[in-house]
């Protein structure tokens, strides 16, 4: 792949006083709602350039499956319709990972899990949406995620919006008086002061391994990147992503995170103390959202190969189910903190 040699272009532009701008929120509020924000940001992250020769055109995939089982087509049926694997939008968000990565970078990510670093405050202009939880303009909700505040306003301002756990952000270093990080970010696209606690820096140079989640497709697919910039499929499978049923079930948000921990058996609950069953394989990228095999209503069961609704309609509460050696593929395919999730329609 030509894009080795591509000089690092700017992600977003510093206004003189170093407030956002780039894609800041203005900019993304002209192109939609709620998650079609994000997607639009993470499609028009790298598109300004204009010195930048190269393309998504010089982005080169090839199939290369090293996970040969319930593998899909790349265009395939479903009921009345056809389905196919988005290979243009994997090239995009190829393209924006390897633009970001041309030079030097200290990678972080966000983190809050069940607000283990604490609940983040209001942001400026907040709802109340339909699962009785405050969210930002942009529908991210207050619990589990990080606080951004406009640079120079951590400490005497409330933060702008909220980001979600286990985005992806670039360290840029600590804010005046050395109480927050400076970071910029992709999916909430901006640079922006982020209280310590709420971000971890990780030991990540280069990501080479990338996991691309297609909601309306239902399909999942592997790629990394081979030592000659190649991007080469792994796998092709059918998934089962979220669905909006509040108040427990969400969808699988989109945009970019980092694969950050994982477990070889995911207990579940009913919503109350009671353990009902696990999920095996379990890699988390975001909040509560892992990527995992069949689910299994015992928890002293043995683990399901497959199930037939996999590939079909959203029916989980924010994971994203696999077929179970899938799930176990990623597991030991994909290592933590170093391997990139986008989640995309």
């Amino acid at each position: 792949m030509i894009i080795a040699c591509v000089a690092c272009v700017g992600l977003v532009a510093s206004c003189g006083d170093g407030r956002n701008a780039g894609l800041g929120a203005a900019a993304v509020e002209a192109v939609g709602t709620g998650e079609q924000k994000v997607e639009a940001a993470l499609d028009g992250l790298l598109r300004a350039p204009e010195k930048n020769r190269f393309s998504r055109d010089d982005v080169s995939i090839e199939k290369r499956l090293t996970y040969d089982q319930h593998t899909l087509a790349d265009t395939y049926p479903y009921k009345d319709t056809v389905r196919v694997f988005q290979f243009d939008k994997m090239r995009d968000r190829l393209f924006t990972l390897d633009s970001i990565q041309q030079e030097m970078a200290r990678w972080a990510i966000l983190q809050n899990r069940k607000n283990w670093n604490g609940k983040a405050p209001n942001v400026k202009e907040y709802t109340t949406d339909e699962y009785h939880q405050i969210a930002d303009r942009w529908g991210v909700q207050r619990t589990q995620s990080a606080p951004l505040y406009a640079v120079g306003e951590y400490g005497s301002e409330a933060p702008v919006r909220y980001g979600r756990d286990g985005s992806l952000v670039r360290l840029l270093g600590y804010n005046d008086d050395s109480t927050a990080f400076r970071v910029e970010s992709f999916n909430a696209p901006g640079r922006w002061e982020v209280p310590f606690k709420f971000v971890k820096p990780i030991d990540a140079i280069r990501f080479d391994k990338v996991v691309m989640i297609d909601r309306t497709n239902q399909n999942i697919a592997t790629l990394e990147r081979d030592k000659g910039e190649n991007w080469l499929v792994r796998s092709m499978n059918p998934c089962t992503t979220g669905e909006h049923v509040p108040p427990h079930a969400y969808v699988t948000p989109v945009g970019m995170f980092v694969v950050q921990d994982r477990t070889s058996r995911m207990m579940y609950n009913n919503g109350g103390p009671v353990i009902v069953g696990f999920a095996p394989w379990a890699s988390r990228f975001t909040n509560g959202a892992f990527m995992h095999g069949v689910p299994v209503n015992n928890p002293n069961g043995s683990p399901v190969e497959f199930s037939s609704t996999l590939g079909t309609i959203p029916r989980s509460h924010e994971c994203v189910r696999n077929a179970t050696s899938h799930a176990k593929f990623i597991y030991d395919w994909a290592p933590l903190e170093q391997t990139i999730v986008f989640v995309y329609d």
